[in-house]
């Protein structure tokens, strides 16, 4: 592969990795650090970043904005996509029902996954639809703060 291509995909990487984390997002990277989270009482949204435009154009920014509501997930995590392989495939476990998507948003409660925001439903949408989205999840499934 080329090296320019790789120092970019880094670079790309890198900087989406930034954004989430910037929006509040804590990044899991391991198997074991997604069942920490995952398995506890409780809610986590669990953003499933990846590289490509609908994550960086409609899907980060939207994660970030949803975040502006009276109901909010106790805890907010993310999963790297074609990144943080082990992480993601675990994270997925807990999407009984759901195919793999990225990006996309998963609602856990209490260990069991209650709906997704998928693929089909952030690609080609504006951001905020993705965001209205994410609020009806939060005040569907979520305290308010």
């Amino acid at each position: 592969m080329d090296l320019n291509f790789d120092l970019y995909m880094n670079d790309v990487v890198e900087q989406a990795r930034k954004e989430i984390e910037n929006a509040g997002y804590e990044q899991l990277t391991t198997p074991e650090d997604v069942d920490a989270v995952l398995k506890k009482d409780g809610t986590s949204l669990v953003m499933i970043n990846s590289v490509c435009g609908c994550a960086g154009g409609i899907a980060r920014p939207a994660a970030e904005h949803a975040l502006h509501f009276d109901k909010l997930p106790d805890r907010l995590v993310s999963v790297f996509a074609g990144q943080d392989k082990e992480a993601t495939q675990r994270a997925r476990e807990y999407f009984e029902g759901y195919a793999p998507s990225s990006p996309s948003f998963a609602l856990i409660k209490d260990g069991k996954i209650t709906e997704m925001v998928e693929r089909h439903q952030i690609e080609g949408h504006d951001i905020m639809d993705v965001i209205t989205q994410l609020q009806n999840l939060f005040e569907k499934y979520c305290d308010k703060r």
